[in-house]
């Protein structure tokens, strides 16, 4: 499949509105480090663009004590594919992650 042919301007349009999804994400991910956004708020705005799109691993990974590996491990114990992204969990996926990591973030 080819892809579009895009204008200048149209280019520049979309390679603002993917800078600006990685600074959001950037953010998201900083702030659940910090503590100051928890878990549970991710999971809950799954309808939010920037959230919603963002890969699981990549959000349990940002949890404070959750690196790449422990991330990896719980989703393989929940049954989270590693490409699945938050807004494509299921109920029962959600509820075992906050279950599973509410306390930490």
């Amino acid at each position: 499949m080819a892809l579009p042919k895009l204008t200048l301007e149209q280019k520049k349009k979309a390679l603002q509105k993917a800078q600006d999804m990685r600074s959001r994400r950037k953010s998201v991910r900083e702030r659940l480090k910090k503590g100051s956004m928890t878990l549970k708020q991710v999971l809950d705005a799954k309808n939010d663009e920037v959230l919603g799109k963002m890969r699981v691993a990549y959000l349990l990974a940002s949890l404070p004590r959750v690196g790449k590996t422990t991330a990896r491990k719980i989703m393989e114990e929940i049954g989270i594919d590693e490409a699945r992204r938050v807004q494509g969990l299921g109920k029962r996926q959600r509820e075992a992650l906050l279950e599973r990591l509410g306390t930490r973030g």
